[in-house]
């Protein structure tokens, strides 16, 4: 009996710690808030709109997904990408990922961007700095003006490549307005998504294989982007993108182990609890401006283009108007007639211009005529 208390002791024991490091059901996936490592943000690209973070604006190191940036200052700052150029000196022999350029081998820009962005081409990045702006330094430069005007606010960059330097850091949130930004370049888009490339080498007349290594391009169901990224100081890095009904969703997991799963969870997840839904139709009547000076008194404004926002299925947006109360006619379709702001519970989205979405014709003389008959 003592042997048998005791052996159900010790089974309940192993079942009680059993308990406690088998995730109960439902809970098999985490929360976004223990996904992404050190750092992570996943956005919709359209509107900028946080989905998910955390630590999204600190400064951290960030490796290879530097090359976003890179790739995107100099296709922006390139009248030929197809134009052939002479590797310099400098930019043989970088440690880290290669493509192993030789010194004054004919590449062509283009392909130097692939290398960049496939095979993460440490070279590359610094025979496209030399090249672009004549020096690392005044490359660097083009990459900070290049961050601000994609909406970064917590960056400095340093080098071209990413391999560790004190004062070259960025924040997960920076990354990904960077990253969104170049996203609507075509040239940016299609070299990121594309997963494989042949590279012409006037080096003893070879070619040379390289393939994309963002493994979601084969794996995830609309995946179409965009850089991966290694150092001891930043560890693993990822900046991922994926459109699907026309949503296009992009993360940034910086510092995070499993860094291509973590990606996918967040971005079906995105795709799950949020669809892009219209908020505002371009051409329909939104409000009702007072019009003087014609016989129509008031005059229909709306906006000039169709809007669309990430919701999810319980979220309205909410409209707060302010028109234009001096317009005047004649006035033609497009003329502007007061704000719009778009709100979701009381926090502000965006705000945008209200435009007459009609023409109206000005009093003539006999209208006038009449007014003053009227009048007397």
């Amino acid at each position: 009996m003592k042997f048998k208390s005791l052996f159900l002791g010790f089974l309940v024991l192993v079942l009680a710690v059993g308990a406690l490091i088998v995730p109960k059901l439902g809970e098999s996936v985490p929360s976004a808030d223990a996904l992404g490592g050190a750092a992570m943000i996943t956005i919709e690209a359209s509107s900028k709109r946080i989905l998910y973070g955390h630590n999204y604006h600190t400064k951290r190191p960030m490796a290879s997904v530097t090359k976003i940036l890179t790739a995107i200052a100099v296709i922006e700052n390139t009248a030929n990408l197809n134009r052939k150029i002479s590797v310099p000196k400098a930019a043989v022999g970088i440690e880290g990922s290669s493509i192993y350029l030789a010194a004054e081998e004919q590449i062509s820009i283009l392909d130097l961007l692939y290398g960049l962005m496939l095979q993460s081409g440490n070279d590359c990045a610094v025979a496209l700095a030399l090249v672009t702006s004549g020096s690392i330094e005044n490359f660097a430069k083009l990459m900070n003006d290049t961050a601000l005007t994609a909406g970064a606010k917590n960056s400095n960059f340093v080098n071209p490549h990413g391999l560790h330097h004190d004062d070259h850091y960025t924040s997960a949130y920076d990354l990904a307005m960077i990253t969104a930004y170049a996203m609507q370049n075509d040239t940016f888009r299609q070299i990121s998504s594309s997963r494989k490339r042949v590279i012409e080498r006037t080096r003893e007349n070879s070619v040379t294989h390289i393939n994309n290594k963002n493994r979601l391009l084969a794996s995830f169901e609309g995946a179409d982007g965009v850089k991966t990224g290694f150092t001891k100081r930043a560890g693993r890095t990822f900046v991922g993108s994926s459109t699907r009904d026309g949503m296009q969703v992009i993360v940034v997991v910086l510092n995070c182990g499993p860094m291509f799963e973590d990606s996918k969870t967040l971005m079906n997840r995105a795709f799950t609890e949020f669809t892009m839904q219209k908020i505002a139709c371009k051409y329909t009547k939104i409000a009702d401006v007072a019009l003087s000076n014609s016989r129509k008194k008031t005059i229909g404004a709306g906006v000039l283009d169709d809007f669309y926002y990430p919701l999810k299925s319980n979220e309205k947006v909410n409209l707060v108007i302010n028109t234009d109360n001096n317009l005047a006619a004649p006035i033609r379709k497009g003329a502007n007639a007061g704000k719009i702001s778009f709100k979701l519970d009381n926090d502000l989205l965006f705000e945008t211009n209200l435009y007459t979405i009609e023409d109206a014709s000005a009093y003539n003389i006999k209208d006038y005529l009449k007014k003053i008959l009227t009048d007397w």
